[in-house]
C-alpha cells in the first residue's frame, strides 16, 4: 500500500450530491487513476486487471452517506468492487493491498461471497452477507449506505452485507470513494452520490 494522506483541495459533495453518468471520452479531472486500465467505454466506465489499483473520486464524501450506481461483470467470477471511505491515494503495490477504506465486494472468491470489509478484505472481522451470486451480463443496481455507525450494501434493492463498526472510518484519510478491480471484467455507470 502507498503511505498517503487525502489530497488537498478535494472539494466536498454538497447538499445536492453528486453525479457521473460517464457519457465523455475521457475520465476527466473528477477521477484520480492510481494506476487501473479504467477507460470510459460507449458511455459506461470500464475495467478490467487493475490488481487493486482504485480510481478514485475526488471529492469528500459526508459521513452518512447514500451511493448508488449501475455494476455489470462480464466474468463468471462476478467480483464487482469498490472502496467506501478511503483516503483518495491509496493503491496496491504488491500482491497484497489493505485498503483505507470500507471494501465493498459483491461475489467474490470465485463468485462465492458477498462482503463488507474494514480496511482488510481477507481479515477475520469482514462482514459476510447472504449467498448471492453475480450473474454474468446482468446490469445491477447497487446502493451503499452509511448511517452513524451502520453501513449497508444492496444490489436490487436486496442486502448484500451489512457492518456495524462502533470505531466508523470518518475524516481525513477515510473520506473518499472508489472504485476498483483485481481481475474481472467490470462496467459501471449512473453513479449517484447523496449525503444522508
Amino acid at each position: 500500500m502507498l503511505s498517503a494522506c487525502t489530497p488537498q483541495g478535494d472539494p466536498g459533495i454538497g447538499p445536492s450530491g453528486l453525479t457521473d453518468n460517464f457519457n465523455r471520452p475521457q475520465l476527466g479531472d473528477l477521477w484520480q487513476n492510481t494506476g487501473g486500465p479504467y477507460e470510459i467505454r460507449d458511455n459506461q466506465l470500464h475495467v478490467r486487471g487493475a490488481r487493486n489499483k482504485p480510481l478514485w473520486l475526488r471529492r469528500v464524501l459526508p459521513n452518512d452517506v447514500r451511493i448508488e450506481l449501475d455494476a455489470r461483470s462480464e466474468s463468471p467470477e462476478g467480483d464487482i468492487k469498490l472502496e467506501v471511505f478511503g483516503d483518495g491515494t491509496s493503491r496496491a503495490e504488491t500482491e497484497s493491498y489493505t485498503a483505507t477504506s470500507y471494501v465493498v465486494i459483491f461475489g467474490g472468491w470465485g463468485n462465492s461471497l458477498n462482503v463488507i470489509a474494514r480496511m482488510n478484505e481477507h481479515g477475520d472481522d469482514r462482514a459476510v452477507g447472504p449467498r448471492r451470486p453475480v450473474e454474468e451480463g446482468r446490469t445491477y443496481h447497487l446502493k451503499i449506505e452509511r448511517r452513524g455507525e451502520r453501513i449497508t450494501a444492496f444490489a436490487d434493492g436486496q442486502e448484500l452485507a451489512t457492518m456495524t463498526d462502533h470505531e466508523p472510518l470518518r475524516g481525513r484519510g477515510h473520506d473518499h470513494f472508489a472504485l476498483n478491480n483485481w481481475q474481472a471484467d467490470v462496467w459501471f455507470d449512473n453513479l449517484k452520490i447523496t449525503p444522508l
